[in-house]
């Protein structure tokens, strides 16, 4: 008997060894890596879809057409959030019912943001994996994008091209008062204060 437990014994590790426990999706696998393919050297960033605080400052200065997609979680998008048009605010476990992918436009750039880029860098990648190549990552969130806009950034209009100058105004002809440059009338003085 303790013969023909110890052959059982060995044929189960046998089988056991030979077959590993678990195996993956090889389909899958080469899906991925046709998907980073392109992510090598200087350009992987741009390859990965990562967009930087500044150039989607820049995008969203000009008025071009993209959609923000925060995937927060509700707790953290009752606090502060995104306020730009066509803002689409779906957490990351709710991002992938067929419901929340319809509502993800496909004719926009698309760009997924977060509080440091982590969940976004997530998303965005498996966005991508399944068809939506106008995704983008902001690479670093809501920190990184807080870090860079400062009052200078958030108050400096994008460059725009050169505009004509208005020929000058010619200068009045009336007599200038003694502490006026001429160009600008005279400021009125303020009323005297009322004494109660």
């Amino acid at each position: 008997m303790l013969t023909h437990l110890l052959k059982i014994v060995s044929l189960a590790t046998a089988i056991t060894i030979a077959n590993p426990a678990w195996s993956y999706d090889a389909a899958m696998a080469q899906s991925y890596a046709n998907l980073f393919a392109p992510v090598e050297g200087a350009q992987a960033g741009k390859a990965m879809h990562l967009m930087k605080p500044d150039a989607f400052v820049k995008k969203v200065a000009e008025k071009q057409p993209l959609v923000v997609l925060d995937v927060r979680t509700p707790a953290e998008t009752a606090v502060y959030s995104a306020t730009l048009p066509d803002t689409l605010v779906i957490p990351l476990n709710e991002l992938f019912t067929e419901a929340n992918l319809a509502r993800i436009p496909t004719d926009k750039t698309v760009v997924v943001l977060c509080k440091s880029g982590t969940r976004a860098a997530a998303a965005g990648t498996a966005l991508r994996h399944i068809g939506f190549d106008n995704v983008y990552i902001l690479k670093g969130g809501f920190k990184a994008l807080a870090g860079y806009m400062g009052p200078k950034e958030a108050n400096t209009p994008p460059a725009q091209q050169a505009k004509p100058q208005p020929a000058p105004q010619p200068k009045s002809t009336w007599p200038a008062p003694p502490h006026s440059s001429g160009r600008y009338p005279t400021p009125v003085p303020y009323p005297p204060r009322p004494t109660w």
